[in-house]
């Protein structure tokens, strides 16, 4: 049964292999430039004493954990199961994405007290010099993106990183035109406005991450899946007369799995029986199911399991 699963996906290998790889150069490109630039941004941040800077290096900070969480969790997904661990680590890409989004979280907690209080305190900074580092962030930011942008659709994290990247190129274009207008009308107040205004990015594009990740990790129904339709689709093979306790749940953020109980015409023989399990499972593996277990059942003695019974009333 494995192994006919396994030759079975030779030929989609396409479908798993590249995507991965191009994203994990993406994503170690992406944490250099991006470690390199929050130093310098954090550096510049504490000189100056701007807000807005040090809440910028804290928004890429946590571009960097993001991606560095993404990659080894990439990694960690292509690790062999093994007999404790039968799935692989595949999940880790999902407790990745949710253990980004807790991150999060708690930054833009510190850093928006902070802001707050700036302004209803202002401090004097040197507009020119903040414009000047966000630039640099415009150009690193919108760069790094860039990298990602053949496999956004590929999973959550390379969206996210994607998503992530292009956001933080605009919160920089944001504290460049602060830092300008800082620079020429000593509006020292619009610094921590600036900052508090990007904290507020940052919390919409985490909320989406955070919710995301946590429908994957109660097992629920992918979102790029519909169950009425898959149901549909096995419905409509020729041989099937029913189907029920069926479930679809997220194996990694990348892979999907499926299990379900079919009754099956009882005029088939066995062979044409299992060519037709091998027809449905081609079928699904085109509608983002990549791993599924199909239990056969006579209609004359159905299901036993409780499941089933609540399923099929």
């Amino acid at each position: 049964m494995h192994n006919h699963d396994h030759s079975h996906e030779g030929h989609h290998h396409h479908h798993q292999v590249t995507p991965a790889d191009v994203a994990n150069k993406a994503f170690v490109a992406g944490i250099i430039l991006n470690s390199v630039y929050v130093v310098a941004q954090a550096v510049a941040g504490f000189m100056t004493g701007s807000m807005a800077l040090l809440s910028d290096a804290g928004h890429n900070l946590s571009d960097v954990a993001s991606l560095a969480l993404s990659l080894i969790a990439f990694k960690l997904a292509k690790v062999k199961a093994t007999d404790t661990f039968t799935y692989g680590y595949k999940k880790s890409t999902i407790l990745a994405g949710l253990t980004n989004a807790v991150i999060l979280l708690i930054a833009i907690g510190l850093l928006g007290f902070e802001s707050i209080s700036r302004i209803f305190h202002p401090q004097p900074i040197e507009g020119g010099i903040v414009a000047i580092v966000a630039s640099i962030g415009i150009a690193v930011n919108f760069g790094s993106a860039m990298f990602f942008y053949k496999n956004k659709d590929h999973d959550i994290n390379t969206k996210g990183a994607y998503l992530h990247l292009l956001t933080d190129a605009l919160v920089s274009l944001g504290v460049v035109v602060a830092g300008i207008v800082i620079k020429y009308t000593n509006w020292y107040w619009l610094d921590g406005a600036v900052s508090v205004a990007i904290l507020i990015v940052i919390l919409v594009g985490t909320w989406s991450l955070l919710t995301d990740s946590l429908r994957m990790s109660v097992d629920a129904v992918p979102a790029n899946v519909e169950v009425a339709s898959i149901e549909q689709l096995i419905l409509k093979v020729k041989g099937v007369e029913s189907i029920h306790h069926m479930h679809i749940w997220p194996m990694s953020t990348t892979e999907n799995a499926l299990t379900t109980h079919l009754v099956l015409n009882e005029q088939l023989t066995f062979d044409e029986k299992m060519k037709l399990v091998h027809k449905i499972k081609h079928e699904l593996m085109h509608n983002n199911i990549h791993h599924s277990t199909i239990e056969l059942e006579s209609a004359n003695r159905p299901c036993e399991e409780t499941d089933c019974l609540s399923a099929d009333e």
